[in-house]
């Protein structure tokens, strides 16, 4: 299962084409949410304007060399590896999810651009990879789902509640799960069933609630987050810190208190 290419025999019933119009098609959706999301949250209007004000108020200005430096630690710390999260379970479970997903989405392009047409001789490297992806995220996205939320982790919700804002890790997770299930299905090679044909209906449709609710979920703040993160880094290196006071140099004093509870509630 993990070395075949499931869109290769899906291209027996479906033409090739048809799947390359489908990922055309789902990127689209991605482009056309974010900017609907843009123009309705003016997110990128607060950014250019919360720059201004930053550049006004900066007490030193950058070099070339000290603003290359503040974006190349930015990529390698906040975004490469989500060093915001601190060391523990959130963060891997970050990291298992957002590679897994990275991995997934690559290799379903070039798996289906590139090695499902019948004269296209598939290397075992990419569907490796899209299944390893695929189960990456489900893991990462169920350990973030069922046991790390804030609000089922701090403030005792049950894990089976949802609102909007989970469209996104619910979607994701769906994609994932049944993608693989699909495959698994497929590769039994069994003739008239029609498992395989269900879970490929519900992969396909998880992932047009994926690609086509960016607007209804946080898709679009994947995003976002660099660019916030960019501009906080920038803002504590020239000074202008967003406006905030600078950090106090006395010592923390929790009391013995912050002893007895482990720190989870936000």
């Amino acid at each position: 299962m993990i070395t075949a290419n499931p869109f290769y025999a899906l291209a027996d019933t479906i033409p090739v084409f048809v799947m390359q119009l489908f990922v055309i098609l789902m990127a689209t959706l991605v482009i056309l949410g974010t900017l609907i999301d843009i123009i309705h949250k003016k997110n990128v209007r607060y950014f250019f304007e919360n720059a201004k004000k930053a550049k006004k108020a900066a007490k030193k200005k950058l070099s070339t060399s000290e603003t290359t430096s503040v974006i190349i630690k930015t990529v390698a710390s906040d975004i490469l590896t989500t060093s915001e999260l601190g060391a523990g379970k959130r963060r891997s479970a970050h990291l298992l999810g957002m590679y897994g997903t990275i991995i997934f989405w690559l290799a379903s392009v070039v798996l289906i651009f590139c090695y499902s047409n019948v004269n296209s001789d598939t290397t075992v490297l990419w569907p490796v990879l899209w299944h390893i992806g695929a189960f990456m995220t489900v893991i990462g996205g169920s350990w973030f789902w069922f046991f790390l939320r804030v609000d089922v982790y701090s403030e005792a919700h049950p894990w089976y509640r949802i609102i909007k804002a989970d469209l996104f890790v619910l979607a994701l997770i769906a994609s994932s799960l049944f993608g693989l299930i699909w495959s698994f299905l497929q590769s039994l090679d069994l003739n008239e069933r029609w498992d395989d044909k269900v879970f490929l209906v519900l992969y396909i449709i998880s992932n047009l609630v994926l690609f086509g609710g960016v607007y209804w979920s946080k898709f679009a703040h994947m995003f976002y987050k660099p660019g916030a993160a960019l501009q906080k880094n920038l803002a504590e290196a020239d000074g202008s810190r967003d406006n905030l006071p600078p950090p106090a140099d006395t010592p923390e004093k929790f009391g013995l208190g912050i002893k007895r509870d482990v720190p989870k509630h936000y």
